[in-house]
C-alpha cells in the first residue's frame, strides 16, 4: 500500500513548479502598458517617432505589435511643427492593461479622477508591476495631457537631450513628493535628463504606451 502511495506525491512535487513558473499571459486586447525598460539614453528618445517605436517594439515582442502604439508623451513646436499634446496622439479609447484591466474609456475619463492607473493596473508590457523605484514616468505634460510650458524646459528638448533640460514626470503609482504627487502625469519636473539623473529621483526614462487606433 505505501509503496502505490509514493509516485503519486513525487508525480503531485513535480508538477507544482511548472504551475508556478507559468508567465502571464498578456491580454490580447492590451492597449496600454508601461515600458518595462528604457533606452538607456535617459530622456534622448530620439523624439517622438523614437520613443513610438520603442513602444512599438516592446509591444511587438509580447505579440501586439500589430497597434498603432504612441508614446504618451508631449513635446514643443519646432520650426514650423506646431507644439504636440500628449492627449493628441493616443487616440480616443477605451484602455485596458495587459491583463484586461479596463483603465479609462475615453480622454474626458483617463484625464480625470474617475481613470484607474495606479501601482497595481500601470503594468508593463509583460503583465508585471512596475518597482516603485521607478515611479517618474516622462510625459512632458500638464493634468490635462496638454504640453506642459514654462520658463523650464519640460521635455529634455523635445526627447533629444540626454544632459540638458528638464522632464515632467508623472507617478504610476500615484504616490511620492512633488507639486502634484497623485498626479499619473503631472508630478514635478526632473532634475535632469540623463538616466543618473532620473534614476535619482525614483525613475528610469520609462513610459507610458497606448494603443491610438
Amino acid at each position: 500500500m505505501t509503496g502505490a502511495v509514493v509516485p503519486a506525491i513525487v508525480v503531485i512535487i513535480l508538477a507544482a513548479p511548472v504551475t508556478a513558473s507559468a508567465p502571464a499571459q498578456v491580454d490580447q486586447r492590451m492597449s496600454f502598458f508601461v515600458t518595462s525598460t528604457s533606452l538607456g539614453l535617459g530622456a534622448n528618445l530620439g523624439g517622438l517617432a523614437g520613443a513610438d517605436a520603442h513602444c512599438r517594439r516592446l509591444a511587438t515582442a509580447v505579440g501586439q505589435g500589430d497597434r498603432l502604439w504612441r508614446a504618451y508623451l508631449s513635446a514643443p513646436a519646432r520650426g514650423d511643427q506646431p507644439a504636440v499634446h500628449a492627449r493628441d496622439r493616443i487616440g480616443k479609447g477605451p484602455w485596458l492593461n495587459a491583463m484586461g484591466v479596463p483603465i479609462a474609456a475615453s480622454l474626458a475619463e483617463l484625464h480625470g479622477d474617475d481613470n484607474a492607473i495606479d501601482r497595481d493596473t500601470a503594468l508593463s508590457e509583460k503583465g508585471s508591476p512596475i518597482a516603485l523605484g521607478r515611479h517618474d514616468i516622462l510625459t512632458g505634460s500638464n493634468p490635462d495631457g496638454t504640453l506642459a510650458a514654462g520658463p523650464r524646459d519640460t521635455t529634455c528638448q523635445g526627447w533629444t537631450s540626454l544632459a540638458a533640460g528638464s522632464a515632467m514626470l508623472g507617478h504610476h503609482n500615484r504616490a511620492g513628493g512633488g507639486q502634484r504627487p497623485t498626479s499619473w502625469n503631472s508630478a514635478h519636473l526632473s532634475r535632469g535628463c540623463s538616466q543618473g539623473q532620473l534614476r535619482a529621483s525614483m525613475g528610469d526614462a520609462l513610459l507610458y504606451c497606448f494603443a491610438a487606433d
